[in-house]
C-alpha cells in the first residue's frame, strides 16, 4: 500500500477516545478471521481424542487398549506412561496429572490418548477401551468436604477489628445461610491445540489460549525440552471467559505429546460435551453468614464463611479464593469483619478462573446479606446500600488494608438513580402489585467497586514491540491475547495516537511467545492496562528517535516536534509521516522498538491477606425491573439501566459492548446456568441441549447503557479503566429484583429464600416459602 492511501483512508475521528470498529470485525461478518480450527492444515497432519473416566473417584486396574488400536485410521495411543517429562499441567500446585495415572478424580478425567487420521476414527476408537476400576469413595459436594476437613489448600482467614464482640454488642443481629452456582465458560470456540513438530526436536504450538507463555511452559515441562524449544502463537479466541487461562494445557500438552512423538502435526479439538466433562467451571459457593447493624440499617460487624467447590485439585482456587475475600465488602466499608474462605475438594473437575475470579461471588454475598438486612427493617435495600457506602471521615480503608482513594460510588450511585427514576418506579410497581395477584414486578439497584490488577504482583508486566516500516505503515506485538474483547483494536489505538497517525496504519498480530517473551495471562481485566502500556512505551522511544532527528535537521529542539494529524510538524514545516520515517530510514534511525510495563504501587501479603492488591477500583451500577409469573416461576427482565465507569474510554464502542456482554452473562449466571451432577458424579448438564445460556430473547426490551465520565486518577493508559471484568457484577441487579418480586408474594414483608441460580424452580421454591412464612396465623384466618 502507498503512503498516500493511508491517508485518503484516514477516519475522521481521532485513534483514541472514539468509537472505532473491532479490529477484525470484517473479517468476523465475512467468516475469514482465521481461528486455530481454520489454519489450514499441514501435510500428514492427525487428530486426536481422548478417553474418558467413568468413574468419579477409582483405582484404575487395567486399561485394555488393543481395540482401541484396532479401529480404522488409529495411528497410535498414548497413555501418562508415554509421556517423557512431568505428568501435570497444574497452573500452581503439581497436582492435576495430563492424563491420569493409577487414580481417576472425576467422571470426564482423560485416560488416555488416540492420534488416528480423521477426527470422527479418533472419536470413535476412544470409545472402545475397556477400563476396569476398584471404586473409591467419592465427594461430591463441598459441604461434605468440608465436613470431612477434604481441602486443596489451607483455609484462609483475614479478620480486622473485633468482629465477635462488635456482633455481640450489635443492637440487632441476622445470620443465615445461602449458595450460588457455578458456570459454565460456553466460548463459542472450544478447547483446540494444534501441534507441529519442528527440528532439533523443537514444537510449534497453535492453540486457543489466555495464556501462551503458561502453555510455553507446561509443554516444555511435559515433553523434557527448554521454553525456547517451544512456541506457541495465538492469534484470536472464540471466547475464553478465563476457561483457557490454565485449562487449555491439557489439550496443548497432548497434542504437543502426540506431535513429538509421532513426528508429524496433530490436533485435538475435543468436541463440546468432552469439553464440559473434562473442564472445570466457576466456583460454586456455599455461605454462612452472621452480620450484626443498627436500625438504620448500618453495619457494625460481620462474619462469613465461604465455601467453594474447587473440585478435584489446586487449579486457580487460591488466587479465586482470594479475590472472593478481597470483594466481599464490594462498594461498602466494613470496619470489624472475620472472612473466612474454604476450597473444598470434591470428585468434579477442577474448577478454573471465569470473568470476574471470585470477586462476584465474594461480592454478591454481602449484597444478599444488605437486601435481607433492608427487608428485616422494611427499609428499600437502595437506602440500605447507600448508607454502607464508603466514604466519609475514616471510612475508606479496605478489610485488606488498601485505603479507596478513587471513590465515586456516591455521584455514580445518585445518577444512575436520577436517570432510571428509581423512585418513581419503585412507587408505580407497588402499586402494580398490590393489583395483581399473579404477575409480580421487581426491581433493585445494586452498585460494583471491582479491584483492577493481578492478586500476585509479578504478574502485573508486560512487553511489546512496535515496528514502523518504510511506508508508514506500523505493525504491533504485544503479550495479550485477543479473545473478541478489542484488546488488539485498543493497543493499536494506542500505538496510532502516541504516533500521531491515523489507525488505519496500525496492524496488531499473533501473541507469539517468540516475539514477547514471559507474558502474563490476559486475565483480571488487566490486558489493555499492561499491554497497552507496553505498546505506549515502545511507540514513545520511535516518537523520541523521530524527534530528534527531524530537531536535527532544522534547528529546533526536540521538545518542539509535535507528530498529529499524520504528519510531523516542526515549527512552520509539516512533513507526512511517511516521509518522514522514509527520511529517517535513509539516515539509518532505528525504526522499531520494544516497550516494558509494570504496574507500580502493588504489594501482597499472602500470610495475613494484606497490602495494596489493586492499582485502582472500577465502579459500576445498574437497575433491572423484573417481570414474575407465580404460578409458572417463570420471569422476564423488562428493562436494564447500566451506568459504569470505563475512565477515560480509549473505545467507548467496544466498551459499552463489553458492558452489555457482561451483564447479560452475569445476568445468566445467576439466574438460567445450572450445573448439575447426579449421585454418580456424572455432570448432566454438559451439553447446549441440558445447560441454559442467555439468547437474544433473554435481552430487555429496554435496555439503556451509558458510561460514567470518570478519567482515572491513576497513570492508566490513556487515563481509561479496564472493562473486562467488573461489568459482570451488573448483573447482581437481576437475581435481586427478582427476590424483590418474589418477597411482593407476601407483601414484602419477608426476605425471600432465593438461591441463586433463580431458575422457575428456585422462584417457585422461594413463593411457596414466602407464603408460608408471611402467612397469617389460624385463629386470624377462621376469624
Amino acid at each position: 500500500m502507498k503512503a498516500e492511501s493511508f491517508t485518503q483512508a484516514r477516519p475522521a475521528t481521532p485513534a483514541a477516545h472514539h468509537g472505532h470498529p473491532h479490529e477484525s470485525a470484517r473479517l468476523h461478518v465475512a467468516g475469514e478471521a482465521t481461528y486455530v480450527d481454520d489454519i489450514r492444515e499441514l501435510a500428514g497432519t492427525a487428530h486426536a481424542a481422548l478417553g474418558l473416566s467413568t468413574q468419579a473417584h477409582a483405582r484404575i486396574l487395567a486399561i485394555e487398549l488393543d481395540a482401541v488400536r484396532a479401529m480404522p485410521g488409529v495411528i497410535a495411543v498414548f497413555t501418562a506412561a508415554d509421556i517423557p517429562g512431568s505428568n501435570d499441567c497444574g497452573p500452581i500446585i503439581h497436582d492435576d496429572p495430563i492424563l491420569a495415572d493409577g487414580v481417576v478424580h472425576y467422571v470426564g478425567q482423560p485416560l488416555f490418548a488416540v492420534v488416528a487420521d480423521s477426527q470422527e476414527h479418533a472419536r470413535r476408537a476412544a470409545r472402545r477401551a475397556k477400563v476396569s476400576y476398584e471404586p473409591l469413595p467419592a465427594v461430591l459436594d463441598p459441604l461434605q468436604a468440608k465436613a470431612q476437613s477434604s481441602f486443596v489448600l489451607p483455609p484462609m482467614q483475614l479478620v480486622r477489628g473485633e468482629p465477635a464482640a462488635r456482633l455481640a454488642a450489635a443492637p440487632r443481629r441476622l445470620k443465615g445461610s445461602w449458595q450460588v452456582g457455578g458456570q459454565e465458560q460456553f466460548y463459542l470456540e472450544g478447547q483446540i491445540s494444534y501441534a507441529a513438530p519442528r527440528e532439533d526436536g523443537c514444537i510449534h504450538l497453535w492453540c486457543s489460549t489466555q495464556h501462551p507463555t503458561e502453555m510455553q511452559h507446561v509443554v516444555s515441562h511435559a515433553l523434557g525440552l527448554a521454553a525456547n524449544q517451544v512456541v506457541v502463537e495465538m492469534r484470536r479466541m472464540g471466547g475464553g471467559f478465563g476457561g483457557k487461562e490454565s485449562q487449555s494445557a491439557l489439550f496443548a500438552c497432548i497434542a504437543a505429546l502426540a506431535a513429538a512423538r509421532l513426528r508429524r502435526p496433530v490436533k485435538l479439538r475435543p468436541d463440546r460435551d468432552d469439553d464440559f466433562m473434562i473442564t472445570g467451571k466457576r466456583h460454586d459457593f456455599h455461605y454462612e453468614y452472621e452480620v450484626g447493624f443498627d436500625d438504620d440499617g448500618r453495619i457494625l460487624a460481620a462474619r462469613i464463611e465461604m465455601v467453594a467447590r474447587a473440585g478435584f485439585s489446586a487449579d486457580l482456587s487460591g488466587p479465586v479464593a482470594t479475590r472472593a475475600i478481597c470483594h466481599f465488602d464490594n462498594a461498602y466499608y466494613l470496619a470489624d469483619v472475620d472472612i473466612r474462605a474454604l476450597c473444598a475438594r470434591t470428585n468434579t473437575q477442577s474448577n478454573t478462573a471465569f470473568r470476574g475470579f471470585g470477586g462476584p461471588q465474594g461480592a454478591v454475598a454481602i449484597e444478599h446479606i444488605i437486601d435481607s438486612v433492608a427487608r428485616e427493617l422494611g427499609r428499600d435495600p437502595l437506602d440500605v446500600r447507600k448508607l454502607n457506602f464508603y466514604g466519609g471521615e475514616g471510612r475508606e480503608l479496605t478489610p485488606y488494608g488498601q485505603r479507596v482513594e478513587d471513590n465515586v460510588i456516591h455521584e455514580l450511585v445518585a445518577e444512575l438513580e436520577a436517570d432510571s427514576a428509581y423512585r418513581q418506579r419503585r412507587r408505580d410497581i407497588a402499586a402494580y402489585n398490590a393489583a395483581s395477584p399473579v404477575l409480580k414486578k421487581g426491581l433493585a439497584l445494586t452498585p460494583v467497586k471491582f479491584g483492577i490488577s493481578f492478586n500476585v504482583a509479578h504478574y502485573n508486566q508486560a512487553g511489546a514491540l512496535v515496528h514502523v516500516y518504510t511506508d508508514g505503515s506500523v505493525l504491533v506485538n504485544h503479550g495479550g491475547t485477543e479473545m473478541g474483547q478489542g484488546l488488539n483494536t485498543k493497543v493499536c489505538q494506542v500505538v496510532a495516537h502516541t504516533l500521531g497517525i491515523a489507525l488505519a496504519r496500525v496492524r496488531a498480530t499473533a501473541a507469539d511467545t517468540s516475539k514477547v517473551a514471559n507474558t502474563s495471562a490476559t486475565a483480571a481485566s488487566t490486558g489493555a492496562d499492561l499491554n497497552g502500556k507496553a505498546a505506549e512505551d515502545a511507540a514513545r522511544r520511535i516518537r523520541q528517535r523521530l524527534a530528534e532527528f527531524v530537531a536535527g535537521r532544522h534547528g529546533i529542539d526536540a521538545d518542539a516536534v509535535h507528530f498529529a494529524d499524520d504528519h510531523v510538524h516542526a515549527g512552520a514545516v509539516s512533513i507526512p509521516f511517511a516521509e518522514c520515517v522514509q527520511q529517517a530510514y535513509q539516515a539509518r534511525v532505528q525504526l522499531w522498538s520494544d516497550g516494558f510495563y509494570a504496574t507500580p504501587g502493588l504489594s501482597w501479603d499472602r500470610s495475613t491477606l494484606t497490602g495494596r492488591p489493586f492499582y485502582y477500583f472500577a465502579y459500576g451500577a445498574a437497575v433491572a425491573e423484573v417481570l414474575i409469573d407465580t404460578l409458572t416461576g417463570e420471569w422476564r427482565l423488562l428493562r436494564a439501566d447500566l451506568l459504569h465507569d470505563a475512565g477515560n474510554s480509549i473505545n467507548p464502542a467496544i466498551d459499552v459492548g463489553q458492558v452489555e456482554g457482561a451483564f447479560i452473562q452475569g445476568m445468566g449466571w445467576l439466574t438460567m446456568e445450572e450445573l448439575w451432577w447426579n449421585k454418580e458424579g456424572r455432570l448432566m448438564t454438559h451439553a447446549p441441549s441440558t445447560y441454559k445460556i442467555p439468547a437474544a430473547h433473554d435481552c430487555p426490551a429496554e435496555f439503556r447503557t451509558r458510561l460514567f465520565h470518570n478519567r482515572n486518577h491513576e497513570d492508566t493508559i490513556l487515563r481509561s479503566k479496564a472493562v473486562g471484568e467488573p461489568p459482570l457484577l451488573l448483573g447482581f441487579a437481576v437475581l435481586f429484583a427478582l427476590r424483590d418480586a418474589v418477597a411482593a408474594v407476601g407483601g414484602g414483608r419477608c426476605a425471600p429464600p432465593l438461591r441463586a441460580p433463580a431458575t422457575p424452580e428456585a422462584i417457585l421454591d422461594a413463593i411457596d416459602a414466602v407464603r408460608a412464612a408471611c402467612a397469617p396465623p389460624a385463629a386470624e384466618v377462621q376469624s
